[in-house]
């Protein structure tokens, strides 16, 4: 039986030797923007703080495919209908925001102030991205994620219009995909992430794309055109 290994200095451990059965890793640490980095970039991801905070690494990983990139007809019918625009890193602040307020069905999350102020550096470091869903000049969707080489790990995404996240989603992805991304990571693997595409993969297939990923030069997520959106 594992014992989970609490996170009381910079060393991280390795979750192909630490996971338990869960995924759950580590306890403790901080999110302090060199620990969140070193972390993503060993496959490992923070959730709840509540008491403390949990650092996982599933088994199998849920991941998105960025060379087939397929759009429902509702959701480009929704872009066109609402006039939709996309823009990256915006607006990331208020994307977070809208991720941690509370939604139908999700009364509260795991995104407290101290993971908003935590992600908000990270982005003003370089580290972490915004894709934003404009309805004129309203804020109606989005996500956000951490930018590591050709590495892009989604944390969490909203709407205030039906099918807005999805939009978001799939603009990211072709986005991704044309700024020389290799990987996009979807954290723990669930049936509403199947339903939009998102795969499992074994953690040590997971652990070797990320290398690669972390490697890749030169990979850039900018503003651009979404042809599967008709954008």
């Amino acid at each position: 039986m594992r014992v989970v290994v609490w996170l009381l200095g910079p060393a991280l451990p390795d979750p192909e030797v630490e996971a338990d059965p869960d995924g759950l890793v580590a306890l403790g640490g901080s999110l302090a923007p060199d620990v969140l980095v070193a972390a993503y970039q060993k496959g490992l991801f923070p959730w709840s703080a509540e008491p403390v905070l949990n650092w996982w690494s599933p088994d199998p990983r849920a991941v998105f495919d960025l060379e087939t990139v397929r759009v429902a007809r509702s959701v480009r019918q929704s872009v066109r209908r609402g006039a939709w625009r996309f823009t990256v890193d915006a607006d990331f602040e208020s994307v977070v925001e809208g991720c941690r307020a509370p939604a139908p069905g999700r009364e509260e999350t795991w995104i407290d102030a101290d993971f908003l102020a935590a992600y908000t550096e990270l982005h003003r470091r370089g580290a972490a991205s915004s894709v934003e869903v404009w309805e004129g000049d309203e804020l109606v969707g989005g996500l956000y994620g951490v930018v590591q080489g050709g590495f892009f790990g989604g944390e969490s995404m909203f709407q205030r219009r039906t099918n807005a996240s999805k939009a978001a989603l799939a603009y990211l992805l072709e986005r991704l995909r044309a700024g020389g991304f290799r990987l996009c990571d979807a954290q723990a693997p669930t049936e509403h992430l199947a339903r939009l595409g998102a795969r499992s993969i074994p953690r040590r297939q997971y652990l070797d794309e990320l290398a690669r990923a972390l490697d890749a030069v030169g990979a850039r997520l900018v503003e651009g055109p979404a042809p599967a959106l008709g954008v």
